[in-house]
């Protein structure tokens, strides 16, 4: 095969820190290369070189044997190159058609010709197969027809080279499936694809070759028919991952009964809870599963007591609980791991010991009869939290900021198991996470079940649900599905009910 891209002993540096370390590969033309690594290994920095945000300390890229011009977007997409975000950058208040226009040409140009833009839009639905209606408004989009959309600005663009960033976070498995068609259907006219995914399984079924990158160098490159789950996944983070496997749990006493809940505020972007029925015992899991958007964050919140149902009951320990505060609930022993774990589970700024004794400002251990706190016993405490449950830091006084996604995580469900509460709350508790640290997740979400905690995970990745979930219910538009146990969970019967059916 010719290559379309040669990247030649790229290195960067921030300050002392080695994003990436005289990094070599080429890709070819017509192939799907899957790149891989550790949070932090440096896969978004390489990309962003690739791309042009960013200047490399040393190096040379080649794209059609023409050299790149570093630091210039601009330069980057007119060669051919093109990258979807994870997270989309679409205006919602704009047509479809609007929307791939305005990063082509300004929406006030003379020579702007609608009839023309149309034509060439319609040419790349049918020859992609990437179906969407160039009238529709982005507000009214699905997540998938929004994928679509951004992968259309690209080749719009006449882009050669497309790299794509954790595609399927927000897919349903039916979904995934299209998208990985509509791939192949690009492979197969001549496009090159550069994948960026934490999701091995997905990388292994749809990839020709993996390359792994740690610490910020190349760990290894396998062509994918000869690469297996195990072996990868030991590669992205240097010895053999140990995953933990969940065992047979009697279920103990009732510790949380919704009854016919409701909520419904002003907000117009706020999804309504209607009717909500649930049950939960301790030593069980129950996962929720759905496409982002449906209600599970108003749900999450209620949960954890950050808003109050409009209607509806909640019990707590056969007790009905009518005062909703975040600082009650984590007193009555409900402990909440946020989806957005750098925005709404720690300050970055503040120390990870300050971080992970938050919560504990009414432990006379650690604060004094004048509320001061006693920063060496603080310190202690953390140091421990961190070592019991493997948070890897420098200093216990650097920014938590400074940590990677995965000690973050394990950091937050560390500090809240140290409370012993009776429930955990977990919103995408691996989301973006390598495989080390979501096996690491996984095993302190299944000791706390075997200790007889009750826990309720809020996700999208349906894997990690069957996986560790003793039931699952679906969520959409609001409304909650009846569970299915164990026994009679199927990926393609939840994967329908997470897109509507059923409801």
């Amino acid at each position: 095969m010719q290559p379309i891209l040669k990247v030649e002993s790229i290195s960067k540096f921030f300050g002392n820190l080695i994003a990436n370390s005289d990094i070599s590969f080429s890709v070819n033309k017509g192939e799907i290369l899957a790149i891989l690594g550790e949070n932090g290994a440096g896969k978004t920095t390489l990309m962003n070189i690739l791309f042009g945000h960013y200047m490399p300390d040393k190096g040379n890229i080649y794209f059609k044997n023409k050299p790149l011009t570093f630091g210039n977007t601009g330069n980057s997409i007119s060669l051919g190159i093109g990258m979807v975000h994870q997270h989309f950058t679409l205006a919602d208040n704009l047509t479809v058609l609007e929307n791939i226009i305005i990063g082509h040409k300004s929406l006030f140009s003379l020579d702007l010709s609608k009839k023309a833009s149309i034509e060439k839009l319609n040419s790349l639905i049918d020859k992609f197969n990437l179906p969407i209606n160039p009238n529709a408004m982005v507000s009214d989009l699905s997540v998938s027809e929004k994928q679509r959309l951004e992968i259309l600005k690209t080749l719009y663009k006449d882009c050669e080279l497309l790299i794509l960033d954790e595609p399927t976070a927000a897919l349903t498995p039916q979904e995934t499936e299209a998208l990985y068609k509509t791939i192949n259907n690009m492979v197969k006219q001549g496009l090159s694809v550069i994948l960026i995914s934490h999701k091995l399984h997905e990388v292994l079924s749809i990839s020709d070759r993996i390359i792994v990158l740690r610490n910020g160098k190349i760990a290894g490159e396998q062509l994918t028919k000869s690469a297996d789950y195990k072996s990868i996944a030991s590669l992205i983070v240097g010895k053999e991952i140990q995953y933990p496997k969940k065992t047979k749990s009697l279920p103990l006493n009732k510790i949380l009964k919704l009854e016919n809940i409701f909520y419904e505020t002003d907000l117009d972007l706020d999804v309504k809870i209607e009717n909500l029925n649930l049950e939960l015992s301790g030593g069980e899991i129950i996962g929720i599963a759905g496409v982002a958007g449906n209600g599970q964050q108003n749900f999450a919140k209620i949960l954890s007591g950050h808003v109050k149902p409009t209607n509806g009951k909640l019990f707590f320990d056969n007790k009905e609980i009518n005062t909703f505060s975040a600082k009650s609930f984590m007193e009555l022993g409900i402990a909440y791991i946020p989806e957005d774990r750098n925005k709404d589970g720690l300050v970055g700024d503040m120390s990870i010991w300050e971080n992970a004794i938050m919560t504990e400002t009414s432990n006379r251990e650690i604060v004094n009869n004048f509320g001061f706190i006693k920063s060496k016993k603080s310190k202690e405490k953390s140091s421990k939290i961190c070592q019991l449950n493997d948070v890897r830091y420098q200093s216990i006084d650097q920014p938590s900021r400074l940590l990677s996604g995965g000690n973050v995580q394990k950091l937050l469900i560390g500090k809240w198991l140290n409370r012993k509460p009776k429930l955990i709350i977990a919103c995408q508790p691996t989301r973006g996470l390598d495989e080390g640290a979501i096996a690491a997740v996984h095993k302190m979400l299944l000791e706390a079940r075997k200790n007889g905690n009750g826990i309720i995970i809020i996700g999208e990745d349906l894997d990690e649900l069957i996986t560790l979930s003793d039931k699952i219910c679906v969520m959409y538009n609001g409304k909650l599905s009846n569970p299915l146990t164990s026994s009679n969970i199927e990926k393609l019967k939840i994967g329908m009910m997470m897109s509507g059916e059923g409801f």
